[in-house]
């Protein structure tokens, strides 16, 4: 059982029906633990401590959003046959942010009341707009400055454009980096075609060269940091879990995010009838890569499935860790906002995937915050992924659980489809039955407890 205070108990069925006909012995460990929890009550008063730590779990709806995503630029030199952002050609002209608007981007940034400041860089390729990055960096330092917010920036990049002049440039800003490497060399380079070379090798290349400079750094205690990776699980990549975990224990990884195909951008449409897989065919590639990541940590070592780990912190921590898919309402607007090449304002990266301008709430330059945070557009994103207003409402998993309207539309055509029939809520509920069902056993229940508690993560 669950319960809108992320709680969750484990009845028998006897005990259910003892619970469901007020048989249950007062005296009892089981009724106290129901007591405690928020499923029994005996008068209103009895809630009064529970509230309060519910409305400290959705603080984050009032902060403001913390996550802005700027796109420098749409063009890419790889081929990656899963693309979302309909990456446009090296030679293409007319799909760089240039200065002004990078200017006027960091401006509407430091407008929102968040006192927490992550600005990440994508594209496209965002190093191909390298000077604009620069740019951006050393003029949201400024802004730092003045307003006393906490910054931090995350670059997500193939890699392939990175020098060494690069790298000690973004160590030094303290940049973190994130990268694509879906497995080993066969599977990766099928995944992300690089038709000047082997995206492979450059991207092992440069996460090797950063965990020198890591070494280096803690020689010295200069501050760095870190390096992560993130995985798209092709239709290729159904038959290489154990390769793909493999993968990333040797580069020094400990955790993985097994991430299915969204059917946004390039990989909608006819990529989906030929590349795509169903429900089904992810969930027995996630269950495999699940038991073997279990076998793994039995065996002494340290690794855990990142998704998973976020789902575990509202489960076992009851805290919500401000993950975009499994928020309710989710985080897009207010959680995260982007900010495309040309000025235009989405509600999240998602958001700008999508052919027609839907997701649109505002521009830079004529825009401020208050008019994009308070748009039509956000209000009804809001209201199309709170789980209150679905079905999903009498789900057990609705406490852990989240939608994104983004998605719907673009598979549905709609905000507002007929949830329980969709693949994401299949997946979701395959996946929470196989945690919960091992949180029953006390072994795997420790080595779930130890991936929410402290750790040093790469």
């Amino acid at each position: 059982m669950t319960n809108d205070f992320n709680w969750h108990s484990f009845l028998s069925p006897e005990e259910f029906q003892m619970l469901l006909k007020n048989e249950l012995n007062e005296s009892s460990d089981l009724y106290n633990e129901l007591l405690r929890k928020g499923f029994i009550k005996k008068d209103l008063s009895e809630y009064g401590s529970l509230k309060e730590d519910y409305r400290t779990q959705k603080n984050s709806l009032f902060a403001g959003p913390s996550l802005h995503i700027v796109a420098v630029t749409l063009r890419c030199n790889q081929n990656c046959i899963y693309c979302q952002a309909s990456a446009r050609n090296l030679k293409d002209e007319g799909f760089d942010m240039d200065i002004e608007t990078a200017k006027k981007t960091v401006d509407r940034i430091f407008e929102t009341p968040s006192d927490l400041i992550v600005i990440e860089f994508q594209g496209g390729e965002p190093m191909t707009n390298w000077e604009v990055v620069k740019y951006i960096i050393e003029y949201a330092r400024e802004k730092e400055e003045e307003t006393g917010k906490d910054l931090s920036f995350s670059l997500v990049t193939n890699l392939s454009l990175m020098t060494e002049e690069k790298l000690d440039y973004l160590t030094d800003k303290m940049v973190g980096i994130c990268t694509s490497l879906d497995g080993p060399e066969k599977v990766h380079n099928t995944n992300r075609p690089f038709p000047e070379g082997n995206s492979y090798q450059e991207t092992i290349h440069w996460i090797k060269k950063y965990r020198e400079k890591q070494k280096e750094g803690a020689k010295t205690e200069d501050y760095l940091t870190d390096i992560n990776a993130l995985v798209t699980i092709s239709k290729v990549s159904l038959d290489y879990h154990e390769e793909i975990i493999d993968e990333y224990l040797r580069l020094g990884f400990r955790a993985v995010h097994l991430r299915p195909l969204s059917y946004l951008g390039n990989s909608a449409g006819e990529f989906k009838d030929k590349m795509g897989y169903s429900t089904e065919e992810f969930f027995a590639f996630w269950k495999k890569a699940m038991d073997y990541i279990l076998k793994l940590n039995k065996n002494g070592i340290e690794f855990y499935e990142r998704e998973t780990e976020i789902k575990l912190k509202k489960i076992l921590s009851r805290k919500d860790p401000g993950y975009t898919d499994l928020s309710s309402p989710c985080g897009a607007a207010i959680g995260q906002m982007l900010y495309d090449y040309d000025g235009t304002v989405y509600t999240c990266d998602e958001g700008r995937m999508i052919e027609d301008d839907i997701f649109k709430i505002g521009d830079v330059y004529e825009n401020d915050y208050e008019d994009m945070i308070g748009s039509e557009t956000t209000q009804a994103v809001v209201t199309a992924s709170l789980l209150d207003n679905q079905t999903c409402d009498s789900c057990a998993y609705k406490p852990f659980c989240g939608v994104c309207p983004v998605k719907n539309y673009s598979l549905y055509g709609t905000l507002f489809p007929q949830i329980q029939n969709t693949g994401w809520c299949k997946l979701q509920k395959l996946q929470f039955e196989y945690i919960f069902s091992k949180l029953q056993g006390d072994e795997v229940k420790e080595i779930f407890e130890s991936w929410v508690g402290p750790k040093n993560k790469k």
